[in-house]
């Protein structure tokens, strides 16, 4: 049976989809869902998820079928490194294609899956399908990635994480030379206002600070060190896209298609380098780095010729 809602000045002007989110507490794209399978109505009006509300509209709301259980399964990845582990943390080297974690509507690899299919458990704090994850990676990006194995490294972790004290290092190809060579990108981020999967700088995103420096130049692109003050959904993508850098091959931010093919990459040349952290059990100093992969270097040296 559906429930009625009268729209207020508080959600007056936004999206269905946003408004619905908030309404019935569910995710914004679970509420995209909603709309799409015509379960939001004004009047005999159906409305779209990208439509707005407006002040003292009566809305009809069918209720969300219930999610899907997201479970972590067993599932081989021979390419994921494991480069560190003891009983409380596990330090691996994720190739491009492979998730964090079980995610709607993706059943590929997850780093989770290929954990468990190689007998390492993780820590059991987090939503189920995120146990042990304290940082994640996106499927495009490869590189060094941590997980929790105690509760206690997660619990730590976590606060590490949001201390700002883990130092994480990328290396990205973008498109143009950044001017000035060395700076920081000081702008907040949010959810893509028509895009569903898709994140941008937004006045009322969250404050989000991304460090670059150019380590080399070429004729079309430049080769930049990375250094992550926030860790934001595509924050490295969105900030050098949003100031007219997008990394080279994310076509998804606006990059050239056409020199991606002529450089031989299908995803976005953007490479987890380096993880810096204090060991949270035992208080040790710990630094790992990680070469690059294939697709990635081979890139480089057709640019160095």
């Amino acid at each position: 049976m559906s429930q009625t809602f009268v729209i207020d000045q508080s959600l007056a002007g936004e999206r269905v989809d946003t408004a619905i989110a908030r309404l019935l507490g569910i995710s914004r794209s679970a509420a995209a869902e909603l709309c799409e399978a015509g379960g939001v109505r004004v009047g005999k009006k159906t409305l779209g998820k990208s439509d707005r509300v407006n002040l003292a509209d009566q809305l009809d709301v069918d209720p969300p079928k219930p999610a899907a259980e997201l479970k972590v399964v067993a599932t081989p990845v021979d390419e994921l490194l494991v480069i560190y582990r003891d009983n409380d943390l596990v330090i691996v080297d994720k190739p491009a294609g492979v998730v964090a974690h079980p995610t709607v509507g993706y059943n590929g690899p997850t780093v989770a899956g290929a954990l468990l299919a190689r007998g390492i458990q993780l820590s059991t704090s987090g939503a189920q399908e995120r146990q042990g994850i304290v940082q994640r990676l996106d499927v495009g990006t490869s590189g060094l990635m941590m997980l929790a194995k105690s509760e206690l490294a997660y619990s730590r972790l976590k606060q590490d994480f949001r201390d700002r004290t883990v130092n994480k290092i990328y290396h990205a190809i973008i498109q143009g030379h950044p001017d000035p060579m060395e700076g920081t990108f000081d702008a907040p981020i949010g959810r893509h206002p028509k895009a569903e999967f898709k994140f941008a700088v937004m006045e009322d995103g969250k404050p989000s600070i991304t460090h670059y420096k150019a380590l080399e130049l070429f004729s079309a692109v430049a080769l930049c060190e990375v250094n992550l003050e926030t860790g934001r959904t595509h924050q490295i993508r969105v900030h050098f896209s949003a100031f007219k850098h997008p990394l080279l091959g994310d076509t998804m931010y606006g990059a050239d298609p056409t020199l991606a093919k002529r450089l031989g990459i299908d995803r976005q040349w953007l490479h987890a380098k380096e993880l810096g952290f204090t060991h949270p059990i035992t208080g040790k100093q710990m630094h790992f780095v990680s070469e690059y992969p294939k697709d990635l270097a081979e890139v480089l040296v057709k640019l160095r010729a």
